[in-house]
């Protein structure tokens, strides 16, 4: 065991030395435009809570009645005692929503992708996976035993390739799979060519829309609504835009939806979402499909904050998303800068390898419906000072 706990010892080291360390700050408010770390007030660029909804009075108290009349959790999988009628009416809200037959609800969207392959394809298979889809899409493809082709992200003509050769290779069942939007740099994927795509060649397309559910396309119904396509398989999650709690989904064909009831291990061996959840994503999604004025918000800020940065003359990536990376290449400078904005206020967190690639490093930030203009002004000059003190602006 010692040899274990030094090897460990030398590892973490390593990480250190390498400017590579992450931190957690405990927050002790809810989470919303603003928050607080510790007693300190701070304004918060770092959150998936897109439409401002994870402190929203109208889902706490959703989440209330359902303890009140469900209880607190379920102590049960779904197909033993685990299965709430709130389960099936989230379920098929959800379908109707997404415009799909049917849905499957899973602990996270992790979970939810860790599920999507294996049941569905085999040996005889094969899947064509975007090079920077998120983990849970690589582990769930490691999980299956069809077999693998990766094309360069969002590239259309590498995808047809990809394509060709997993059809001259004989498969049976061809899968693409894809982030709707690539979760670091603010990138959507080009669905309407990769649909054309999957027609041409007689594929399945599966969709991970975490970044997109509830605010991106008509009525916030994601990224296949925004280029006018269908995604044949769709995931997503309720702990971004919906609320920022927890919960996943698959959203698909009905035999889809069965096959993965029947086979799904992280749905046959996890506990059922607890009914305060259900009650409070039924009520955020009430409050996505009357939403128009909060995605409204959501792009005015995106548009603002993404215009004020780019005047200091920060290095952005390019896009429209409420994402929006202030690229720094190097680990040590993002993350002194993330501390210097503690410092002034200003939440945000330092990415760098292997959350991304190295060269790569960023201050990720995230815009939501509750910032005020105030609060950006705010950011701006903060990050103006910052960025001046250790030289990525002039």
């Amino acid at each position: 065991m010692s040899a274990f706990l030094d090897h460990i010892g030398e590892e973490l080291a390593a990480i250190r030395a390498e400017g590579l360390w992450k931190t957690e700050r405990e927050i002790s408010a809810p989470q919303g435009g603003r928050t607080k770390v510790g007693d300190r007030d701070v304004i918060n660029l770092c959150a998936n809570n897109y439409l401002g909804l994870a402190d929203h009075p109208t889902l706490i108290a959703a989440a209330k009645e359902g303890m009140d009349a469900r209880g607190f959790g379920m102590a049960s999988v779904r197909f033993i005692c685990g299965t709430l009628d709130l389960h099936r009416v989230l379920e098929q809200r959800l379908a109707a929503f997404l415009g799909q037959d049917d849905a499957i609800l899973f602990a996270a969207c992790f979970d939810a992708n860790a599920a999507a392959f294996e049941p569905l394809l085999g040996p005889e298979d094969a899947i064509v996976s975007d090079a920077l889809n998120h983990a849970s899409i690589i582990d769930g493809i490691r999980l299956c035993k069809a077999r693998r082709f990766r094309y360069a992200n969002a590239d259309l003509t590498d995808l047809e390739t990809q394509l060709k050769a997993a059809r001259d290779g004989g498969a049976r069942h061809v899968m693409i799979a894809t982030d709707g939007v690539f979760s670091m740099d603010g990138v959507f994927a080009p669905l309407d060519g990769i649909r054309a795509l999957a027609d041409r060649y007689d594929a399945v397309l599966m969709v991970d829309d975490c970044h997109a559910t509830g605010f991106v396309g008509p009525r916030g119904a994601g990224t296949p609504a925004k280029f006018g396509v269908a995604a044949d398989v769709l995931t997503g999650t309720f702990g971004k835009a919906l609320g920022g709690a927890i919960g996943g989904y698959v959203a698909a064909a009905q035999p889809v939806i069965d096959l993965l009831r029947q086979r799904a291990r992280p749905y046959l061996f996890s506990n059922a979402l607890p009914p305060a959840v259900l009650t409070a994503t039924l009520a955020a999604l009430d409050l996505v499909e009357a939403g128009d004025e909060l995605r409204t918000r959501l792009f005015d800020n995106a548009a603002y904050w993404r215009a004020g940065l780019t005047d200091l003359g920060f290095d952005l990536l390019p896009g429209e998303h409420p994402i929006v990376p202030v690229m720094t290449h190097e680990a040590g400078p993002a993350q002194e800068m993330a501390s210097r904005l503690f410092e002034r206020g200003v939440l945000v967190s330092g990415f760098f390898f292997p959350v991304v690639p190295r060269g790569k490093a960023r201050i990720r930030t995230q815009m939501n419906a509750a910032l005020t203009r105030d609060d950006l002004d705010q950011a701006l000059e903060a990050f103006a000072e910052v960025g001046r003190e250790l030289g990525v602006i002039g």
